[in-house]
């Protein structure tokens, strides 16, 4: 298994083989939240304004997105697992648009199959992967808007390369090496309150749903679905 990382926008464009879109604060994480509370799928796409659409065509029930890490007028939840947390989705079809996580899946237009990634969700995609037995999987940490390398994203790819070779990474050491870094300090400035710390937990509870998150193209819309171990 040849297992290639790379990182943002380009590296989501370069991606081949079987491909995990990382980001972890918070696209991929949100989406895990979701499909534990009982959300039949999730359609991903770039811009705020094709969401908005395709609620109207009736695609989808509910809006979930951010730019900037603030909810878009019109939408019903921040990209922000502890916001979705409360509620019950079962049935329900998300539509969901953020800066970096469903960017960078639109992009990955060369990967045979796509999965979503974040920490939560980490050794359940691993044991999918494990599963296919590719001769290529591409980790793309998506970083900041798909522009700017981050902490957090970088550290889950190397965490799931880790468990793609068969080591098994100290989760208190990889949580403590995103703690300290630059995008975790917005999650406990009280002026910021767009980024609740209880995101950041959540998105450093590591190997916490046993469920991987898998894209594929429908009516030329990339949806994702829970793709059970």
């Amino acid at each position: 298994m040849n297992i290639k990382i790379d990182s943002l926008l380009s590296g989501a464009q370069k991606a081949c083989g079987v491909t995990v879109i990382i980001d972890v604060f918070r696209c991929f994480t949100t989406e895990a939240v979701a499909f534990r509370n009982g959300a039949e799928k999730i359609i991903l796409v770039s811009e705020i304004a094709q969401a908005i659409s395709l609620r109207k065509e009736g695609y989808g029930d509910i809006l979930v997105g951010e730019v900037g890490g603030i909810k878009p007028a019109s939408f019903d939840y921040g990209n922000s697992p502890s916001q979705l947390a409360p509620d019950d989705f079962t049935g329900k079809t998300l539509i969901h648009s953020t800066r970096a996580g469903t960017v960078g899946v639109n992009a990955a237009v060369n990967a045979d199959i796509i999965y979503g990634g974040s920490f939560a969700i980490a050794k359940a995609t691993v044991k999918l992967i494990k599963r296919l037995n590719p001769d290529i999987v591409s980790l793309v940490a998506m970083g900041l808007e798909g522009k700017v390398r981050t902490d957090e994203d970088e550290q889950c790819a190397l965490y799931l390369r880790n468990l793609l070779q068969g080591r098994n990474p100290s989760q208190e050491s990889v949580k403590s090496l995103v703690m300290s870094c630059e995008e975790s300090e917005k999650y406990v400035d009280s002026t910021l309150p767009q980024w609740p710390v209880e995101d950041r937990d959540m998105a450093l509870d590591i190997d916490s749903h046993d469920f991987g998150i898998l894209i594929k193209k429908e009516n030329d819309l990339l949806t994702a679905y829970p793709d059970r171990v």
